[in-house]
């Protein structure tokens, strides 16, 4: 297992390093088969030390942040990067840090804002370390998904994972991320 960013996913898959890879966005130079595990949302985000209001703010509030954005070839980077240019949005300040752990690290210091996806930052919302900020526009909306090579003979092992997946996928998310829709849980 590697975890890295969706350049090195799909570079992976297509040189055949990886017979199966997790995305949550889907390449489009390659064909590939997908199956769809869990809703991904991407919500801006930063430290619980500073006060917002429960209002919805227009997208120039960007304009005044020091923003924080995952390295390039990030599936994460690229969504919040078509978000700020579909808002024509000048981006004054700006840090670039290579995983989603190291970003949420600099947004827990107060170091900047960002972009990020609700799956990861549970417990930094639950603990009150991190908030989200009602932006217009946002949560952006993807899908993990589960991806390999269309012309790809899938070995016995990769071919039983995707059957069990498809079979068991309900109850997994259920059981592991059922928290992300439930009525209490308020991003």
């Amino acid at each position: 297992m590697d975890v890295t960013n969706k350049a090195g996913v799909i570079s992976d898959i297509e040189t055949n390093l990886a017979d199966i890879a997790l995305v949550s966005v889907l390449p489009d130079k390659i064909k590939v088969n997908s199956l769809s595990i869990l809703e991904n949302r991407l919500f801006f985000v930063g430290s619980s030390k500073r006060e917002f209001s429960s209002t919805e703010y227009d997208s120039s509030l960007f304009k005044e942040l020091t923003l924080i954005y995952r390295e390039k070839g990030s599936a994460t980077r690229m969504v919040m990067e078509q978000f700020i240019e579909k808002k024509k949005i000048t981006v004054l300040k700006q840090i670039e840090l290579t995983s989603n752990e190291a970003v949420k690290q600099a947004l827990i210091a107060g170091l900047g804002y960002s972009i990020m996806p609700l799956i990861g930052i549970r417990n930094e919302l639950r603990n009150k370390e991190l908030q989200i900020i009602p932006v217009k526009g946002l949560p952006v909306k993807s899908e993990w998904r589960l991806i390999w090579l269309k012309q790809k003979k899938l070995s016995p092992v990769a071919e039983a994972f995707v059957e069990f997946t498809k079979k068991n996928k309900h109850q997994a998310v259920a059981n592991h991320f059922g928290w992300i829709s439930h009525k209490n849980f308020k991003p």
